[in-house]
């Protein structure tokens, strides 16, 4: 029911924000607000969407919470019971216009937690990713993930942990964790871990509306409007992605006419702002990088030697297989295909690399181009297994059908 998941995605974390403010512990509030999604699933498609949604699902997922209280102890119970049933209790809690994600995000990110930690719980908690699409981001199984994330939660039970605002020393971190937060959500909804569907559109404006929050609470945070000129350049590409039959159409195949223009002068614009001012971050280095691509009139006329410069500074500020994995597609391009597989062979002793299909699909890409078809046929067939997107697979499945190289894979620089 799309209407139901809009709503969802529209309210939850206000609801989740609702429910910390009165009761405090993020894990009695998600499972409250998971009871109260699947009441909601099973009554709304029958009753239909209630007029004031927010105030529905936090009437439920607080007589959730109430009810655990009864069951857990008289003292909470007389505690929970006096804060709550005053009759104005749920009103005060649903009557809150102001946009509570981005507060969230600060309050989840909690300095008792590790940097990987609150990143996670806010992409679970908050965000609302499944563990499957937050472990594709860090390279883990699921298991692996949701073992992480029930560690978080215990850590927190364990520290007293209370969802305050962080105090000024405390701010830096936590916001650079949510700039995390909001580029990974972007990432989800730009290129989709999973399923069907190559894009979600609506998640990656979402991102890009939090990040545009952040960027007007602090204009002078470089990496956040790094961040956020990042995701204009790359989602300005978005309606040129998806062809007949929600195919995937890489860089090269792009017909760059349909790029928004308006998303590319705003992200360039940010980026001219943000780069003189002095620390460079990865964000920026990441935007300076599209902005070399969506510079280019056609992909021929793309500068790789640029843009492998680049992915050569960014590999110093923020090291790690990804940024490894793209490099090696710049230098590729740049110079020779040999460079460029040269500087993958490390990655395939990495055990998170092994089990993650771009490693296989850009190592096809550079033997197509080094002129080893069979070499990249096979790993072509390795990509295509691994991957759990459908319209990554099908385009996988085309290379295997073509003789001769051909346009980088989407995981690629530029591949996208």
């Amino acid at each position: 029911m799309k209407v139901l998941d809009d709503v969802w995605r529209r309210e939850a974390p206000h609801v989740l924000g609702a429910l910390l403010r009165r009761y405090g512990d993020l894990g009695d509030c998600e499972e409250a607000l998971q009871d109260a999604a699947e009441a909601a699933a099973a009554q709304w498609p029958v009753d239909g969407v209630p007029d004031a949604p927010r105030a529905w699902l936090i009437t439920v997922a607080s007589r959730r919470l109430i009810d655990r209280a009864r069951a857990d102890s008289a003292r909470a119970r007389r505690e929970t019971l006096d804060a709550t049933q005053r009759p104005d209790a749920v009103e005060d809690l649903a009557v809150q216009d102001r946009d509570d994600t981005l507060r969230l995000f600060l309050l989840c990110c909690h300095p008792a937690l590790t940097r990987p930690s609150q990143v996670a719980l806010c992409l679970r908690a908050v965000a609302g990713l499944g563990v499957e699409q937050i472990a594709a981001a860090y390279l883990v199984p699921a298991r692996t993930m949701t073992q992480r994330l029930t560690r978080a939660r215990t850590v927190l039970r364990q520290a007293g942990a209370r969802f305050v605002m962080p105090s000024e020393r405390d701010l830096p971190d936590r916001v650079a964790a949510v700039i995390d937060v909001c580029h990974l959500v972007f990432t989800e909804g730009y290129a989709r871990t999973s399923g069907a569907a190559l894009l979600d559109a609506g998640l990656a404006e979402e991102a890009i509306r939090l990040t545009r929050q952040l960027h007007a609470a602090l204009p002078g945070h470089a990496e956040v409007a790094g961040a956020l000129a990042l995701m204009l350049l790359t989602h300005a590409r978005s309606p040129a992605r998806v062809g007949q039959g929600g195919d995937l159409v890489p860089l090269a195949e792009q017909d760059r006419a349909l790029w928004r223009r308006d998303l590319i002068a705003e992200g360039v614009g940010l980026l001219e702002r943000t780069l003189p001012l002095g620390h460079v971050g990865r964000f920026q280095l990441q935007a300076a990088i599209a902005a070399v691509h969506a510079e280019a009139a056609a992909y021929e006329e793309t500068d790789w030697l640029q843009i492998s410069v680049i992915y050569d500074m960014l590999s110093r500020v923020a090291p790690g297989p990804a940024v490894t994995l793209n490099h090696a597609v710049a230098v590729a391009m740049a110079h020779e295909p040999a460079a460029g597989l040269a500087m993958l062979r490390p990655l395939l002793d990495d055990p998170a690399m092994q089990r993650h299909h771009r490693l296989y699909a850009v190592r096809g890409h550079l033997l197509d181009l080094s002129g080893d078809a069979e070499a990249a046929d096979e790993q072509y067939r390795i990509a295509a297994r691994l991957t759990a997107s459908l319209p990554e697979q099908r385009y996988l499945n085309r290379r295997l059908a073509r003789s001769g190289p051909g346009p980088a894979p989407r995981g690629a620089a530029g591949g996208r």
